[in-house]
């Protein structure tokens, strides 16, 4: 690796090459004219929402999706200029800044419609909208049943553009029959408010497991976030769709200790070696956003070979067995995320280890980590 302006031997790798390939694999797949809306909140999972947002725009994503005006107003700040929808609730506060900003904002419910109509007004703008509608999540949103009503009355504001419709599902990846009646539910909203005369734009519902599973879900633009950074909602659709990995977790050997038999390792002394072994100590842990659930569990790859994690993966250190490999040197380079000559350890892979998701993986990699761009 190139010389860099940051001292630490851990370090996050981001090709945004594969962001790109990711990008026009999806886009390939979609109906001509179908819109994309990149998920870059939660600093793009943990990529880098600047970064990323950048390589997006040129790729010619039609919108970026982030989770809060904060995240919003740093991509403006950074002179990215794309279309923004702010997927979370705001408050009164937020609504001047949003309008002076170009951000889209999410609708939920009447009174922050009105203070964001007449913020708009004093402003002499109109500001865009989508209105979020609740067909299952039990979360942000209107009810569905109550929606059109709702959205007549949204009409009425002289000063608010409704572009966009949306709603959210809760298990895609999960449980096939209720995700079809969300799309039924959100299908007759749709022909509801046609029915009244009001034609809304932009309609979507599919995140990434919605893209590739339920094309009936798509409608004109459609919201991946896990597949723009070639990481995937189930195992079993690797190898199904085209991705390519993004994100690249490496650390360096920072000690070698020879420890013979019957010696224990780390906090809790939970490992205990079998034999004379050698032990390396590598500058990560859960502060990093290199798991404690790895404790005895977890693996990387030292020269291309896979090396058992053992004991307690500590705050800021991680302990892994490298006996069995000879002319193991400090600073050798050791992935715990990644590829090593042909071999890989997967997102996905820490994932089921840690009984959790890939984007949560991705997101408590700590901001201490520095990030290296590569292909930019």
């Amino acid at each position: 690796m190139k010389k860099t302006s940051f001292y630490r031997q851990t370090w996050v790798e981001i090709d945004l090459a594969a962001v790109g390939r990711n990008y026009r694999t999806l886009k390939k797949s979609l109906p001509a004219g179908t819109k994309i809306m990149a998920a870059v909140k939660a600093n793009a999972y943990g990529h880098g929402i600047v970064e990323v947002s950048r390589k997006l725009v040129s790729c010619g994503v039609d919108y970026l999706g982030v989770a809060c005006l904060d995240e919003a107003l740093s991509l403006r700040k950074n002179l990215v200029r794309a279309p923004i929808l702010s997927l979370g609730a705001f408050l009164k506060n937020d609504v001047e800044a949003m309008i002076e900003n170009d951000v889209t904002a999410t609708v939920t419910d009447y009174s922050t419609a009105l203070a964001l109509n007449k913020a708009a007004g004093a402003l002499k703008k109109k500001a865009n909208i989508h209105v979020k509608v609740d067909t299952g999540m039990g979360r942000l949103g209107v009810w569905h049943s109550e929606a059109d009503d709702f959205i007549l009355k949204l009409c009425a504001l002289p000063h608010l553009s409704i572009e966009g419709l949306y709603t959210h599902f809760p298990s895609a990846d999960s449980d096939e029959s209720f995700t079809r009646s969300q799309i039924t539910m959100f299908c007759a909203l749709v022909t509801k408010l046609e029915i009244r005369g009001v034609k809304i734009p932009l309609k979507h519902s599919a995140n990434t497991m919605a893209v590739v599973g339920y094309k009936d879900a798509h409608f004109n633009l459609v919201r991946p976030g896990l597949a723009i950074y070639g990481l995937h909602p189930k195992e079993d659709l690797i190898g199904r769709v085209d991705l390519a990995p993004v994100l690249s977790f490496k650390t360096r050997i920072a000690y070698l200790k020879n420890v013979v038999q019957g010696r224990s390792i780390s906090y809790g002394r939970t490992h205990i070696t079998g034999s004379d072994t050698l032990i390396a100590t590598l500058p990560v842990g859960y502060g990093d956003g290199y798991n404690r659930l790895l404790s005895n569990k977890g693996r990387v790859l030292v020269h291309g070979e896979p090396c058992p994690v053992v004991g307690v993966v500590c705050m800021d250190q991680t302990m892994i067995d490298v006996g069995r490999l000879k002319g193991v040197r400090l600073e050798d380079e050791v992935v715990l995320v990644g590829v090593q000559k042909d071999r890989m350890i997967r997102v996905e892979e820490i994932a089921r280890l840690c009984h959790t998701i890939p984007y949560e993986v991705v997101c408590w990699i700590s901001p201490r980590v520095p990030r290296v761009y590569l292909n930019a």
